[in-house]
């Protein structure tokens, strides 16, 4: 009986300790971003990255990469950072201040041009409310968005939410269409 109760309390401690270990959340800081950017090869301070909104990590020194960094403006880029696994993080934004728009973009390769440029008409406008299909492997999701940039069929547009808590990149597929990756 006695051993009894005392595999049972311990069913109890344990199962109370489980809660708490799977609820450990990490804070990721502009210090971790600005490290994760400058081994991409861009100069950057931790001053000059914004967070767009609180980013957590399930360990408390996750493995950050750049993937990828998108002209916001004369002043600011956006950059995608991305955890080493999505078990660590998922994917999140960031906007770089200052010089960084002008050396990122210089170091980023150019494409040469193409010999058969279409100039077409805007599908989707700055400023206006469009919906954006997210795809996933398993996923799929259509919601509401604000477009921060004018774009044409096939051309990859900025968008943020309707609360402008999270920002986009996706491409424009028809009028007032967009399409992202998750």
């Amino acid at each position: 009986m006695m051993q009894r109760k005392s595999i049972q309390c311990g069913l109890l401690l344990v199962a109370g300790a489980l809660p708490a270990a799977a609820a450990a959340r990490y804070a990721i800081t502009t210090d971790q971003v600005a490290a994760a950017v400058r081994a991409g090869g861009i100069a950057v301070s931790p001053g000059q990255v914004s967070l767009m909104t609180n980013v957590v990590s399930s360990v408390a020194d996750p493995e950050l990469k750049l993937k990828s960094i998108d002209r916001a403006g004369d002043e600011r880029v956006f950059a995608r950072i991305e955890c080493a696994t999505t078990k660590q993080c998922l994917p999140f934004m960031v906007t770089l201040r200052t010089n960084v728009a002008a050396q990122a973009m210089a170091e980023t390769p150019q494409l040469p041009p193409a010999a058969n440029v279409r100039h077409t008409t805007p599908l989707v406008h700055a400023g206006s409310t469009v919906q954006m299909k997210l795809e996933g492997p398993h996923v799929h999701i259509t919601l509401s968005v604000i477009c921060l940039q004018n774009g044409a069929a096939g051309q990859t547009v900025h968008a943020t939410s309707l609360d402008r808590k999270q920002v986009y990149s996706a491409q424009v597929l028809n009028e007032g269409v967009l399409e992202g990756r998750l």
